[in-house]
């Protein structure tokens, strides 16, 4: 597509005098202002679109955005000046109508890692044990996640509601992401704390094995208002507030990675009674695991922190963030299901 309009880019581009500061430099809004006049007024441009670009909804003046940037992004790295970003994004090449190709690709391991991993779960894990249901939505809401995550990366396209621009695959991503987050933490305290209602727990029917349904009802209503909350107030106001969405996923994240370190902690420290059938005091040898899990989850968290132009504009540190959380996702996988399997669960022969 760039070839109807690359002259007139690169004249526009070879002008500049110093490191563009991204969409709001006057170089980049003239080179969209140029292309937009010059080539969208041909009625005949949709019809030259691969099929990919009509689908992923490309408009003519989003292709003049993404030729500019490429244009000015190419004289940047030719005289060694900074790569700037545009609308909140770095300058990727596009494959297939898909702004982040790299993203979507590893959003989509992740998605299948989920799936294998509810299989797994669905395999190994007894009928009737308390935790596998919850581990079975965990699978499902995470899956849900990285489909949203996969669509926002091919494209943050916006729909048009009530005379407002709303980058709708954006708040869907995030989210979606939220939930997933929030429902680790749910399911974590009900294993933890052992929460889960009477009638889940199969193994016995004595006192040990039947916890009060009202304390499992009153932590599930406190997950339910705390995120419809936080999407109501990112909803409502005016701009999107990412300082408080980043705060509210990694207090969420913390919550979950502190309370697995619990877990993980030596015997002499029984800060939690891990199983139901087995004194404070128990802790299996996989216990380490947990520890294992939250520390990888952070160093994988820390990509976001340092934030790089993409290398050869495909591998930048967001995308790496998604191709690192495979093999944690697989591996947590695993972990739930030999914690499920320990004979902690069952009670003990006299």
């Amino acid at each position: 597509m760039l070839s109807r309009y690359n002259v007139l880019l690169i004249l526009t581009a070879v002008s500049l005098v110093h490191a563009s500061s991204g969409d709001r430099a006057w170089e980049y809004q003239r080179c969209v202002s140029q292309c937009s006049s010059a080539v969208c007024a041909d009625p005949n441009w949709a019809t030259s679109l691969p099929l990919s670009m009509r689908i992923t909804r490309w408009t003519c003046t989003d292709d003049c955005k993404y030729g500019c940037m490429h244009s000015i992004t190419d004289h940047a790295i030719a005289h060694s000046l900074p790569v700037q970003q545009y609308h909140g994004k770095w300058p990727f090449w596009r494959f297939a109508g898909m702004q982040e190709p790299a993203s979507v690709a590893f959003s989509l391991l992740n998605l299948l890692v989920h799936a294998r991993g509810a299989l797994h779960v669905q395999r190994s894990i007894a009928e009737g044990h308390p935790m596998k249901g919850y581990y079975l939505k965990f699978a499902l809401v995470s899956m849900n996640a990285w489909v949203w995550s996969s669509v926002f990366h091919t494209r943050a396209q916006p729909i048009h509601c009530m005379s407002l621009d709303l980058p709708i695959t954006e708040k869907f991503d995030y989210f979606f992401a939220a939930l997933a987050i929030l429902y680790a933490v749910y399911y974590t305290v009900i294993r933890l704390f052992h929460l889960y209602s009477s009638e889940t727990h199969r193994p016995s029917k004595t006192k040990a094995s039947c916890t009060n349904s009202r304390p499992h009802a009153l932590w599930a209503l406190t997950c339910i208002v705390m995120y419809l909350g936080h999407v109501s107030y990112l909803s409502l106001l005016p701009r999107f507030d990412y300082t408080y969405n980043m705060a509210f996923n990694l207090g969420v994240g913390m919550a979950h990675n502190l309370l697995w370190l619990a877990y993980s902690l030596p015997s002499a420290v029984p800060l939690l009674r891990r199983f139901p059938f087995r004194p404070h005091m128990y802790r299996p040898t996989y216990a380490s695991r947990a520890a294992f899990f939250v520390l990888t989850t952070i160093f994988a968290t820390s990509l976001e922190l340092f934030d790089f132009p993409p290398w050869h504009r495909v591998i930048d540190a967001h995308s790496l963030w998604h191709l690192s959380t495979v093999p944690i996702a697989a591996f947590w996988y695993d972990f739930l299901v030999l914690d499920s399997q320990d004979d902690g669960w069952k009670p003990s022969r006299s």
